[in-house]
């Protein structure tokens, strides 16, 4: 068995303000589910903060490109170092973050490394750029476009080594069906299947599909994304966009765990829950659950 790091990353640098003057909560998910003993259930071992710039959109307007972009150029760099560290080390990085925008940090530290994949489960593609949008701005909604190399240069070329990712080597799940994405995706040939598609297929063997096409000698090993919205608002309402006809978390629970348990994964981070948007605390009870159970045996 690996050594499971706990790598907080509490930078919500990617997200736009809730509200005027109100910054994003998910930056408090690794608190929330510290609080829940994941930790010590994982039999973990601790792997440090690494603290986030001050979330400031100073000036910025629409068309000024992504905002906070220096602060997440050099917030990448750092929480790829840490990432870096431990996978050379044999050990598997879990991250706590954050939004999603923490996914570039994994993507930078990687591609150091070698070549490898990504596991996407999210209930958008997250592929914003400006080549599809006239509002590019919130990281946290473009960070897979980014890590495959379109998108300002500030960020998609950080050490001369972008694209972090190579469209061939992303697989996606979770995206609610009718997402304007899709078409993109196709043309793209970057492999995705929407909620309807999971349940059609069967989450379970959708995920061993997709672990023996990442289990090539092309790749050195790949790393898993989770976003909390991939889940239904019904049980998972505390995220900044929770849209109906996301997955039930049995069904969650089914594409993570052959995903996780392959010995080719080496990392998994965890965004967008929001404990300011779960005063019981319910859903992120849950999201700990689902983690905690998905590692075991990791």
């Amino acid at each position: 068995m690996r050594n499971i790091v706990v790598i907080d990353a509490p930078s919500n640098l990617g997200l736009r303000p809730p509200a005027p003057g109100v910054v994003p909560g998910c930056h408090k998910l690794a608190g929330a589910l510290r609080d829940r003993r994941i930790v010590q259930r994982l039999g973990a071992f601790e792997g440090g903060v690494v603290v986030p710039p001050r979330y400031d959109l100073g000036d910025w307007r629409e068309g000024d490109g992504v905002f906070n972009a220096a602060a997440l150029a050099g917030y990448t760099r750092r929480l790829a170092d840490r990432i870096e560290h431990h996978v050379r080390a044999g050990d598997f990085p879990l991250v706590l973050g954050g939004d999603c925008s923490i996914q570039l940090g994994a993507a930078l530290a990687l591609r150091r490394i070698g070549r490898y994949g990504l596991a996407a489960i999210d209930g958008s593609a997250d592929f914003r750029h400006p080549g599809n949008s006239d509002h590019v701005g919130a990281a946290g909604g473009e960070e897979l476009a980014l890590s495959t190399g379109r998108g300002q240069a500030d960020l998609t070329g950080l050490e001369g080594l972008g694209p972090y990712l190579r469209d061939e080597d992303v697989r996606l799940f979770g995206m609610r069906d009718g997402d304007p994405d899709r078409a993109e995706m196709a043309a793209l040939e970057i492999s995705n299947a929407t909620v309807g598609e999971i349940r059609e297929r069967g989450a379970t063997g959708l995920a061993r599909d997709a672990v023996r096409s990442l289990e090539v000698p092309a790749l050195d090993g790949f790393w898993v994304h989770l976003d909390a919205d991939v889940l239904d608002p019904s049980v998972m309402p505390a995220v900044d966009s929770p849209d109906d006809g996301g997955l039930f978390p049995e069904e969650l629970a089914a594409l993570l765990a052959p995903l996780l348990r392959s010995p080719r994964c080496i990392g998994l981070n965890v965004t967008i829950y929001d404990p300011d948007l779960d005063p019981d605390g319910t859903a992120g009870t849950l999201l700990t659950d689902l983690v905690v159970e998905a590692l075991s045996g990791v």
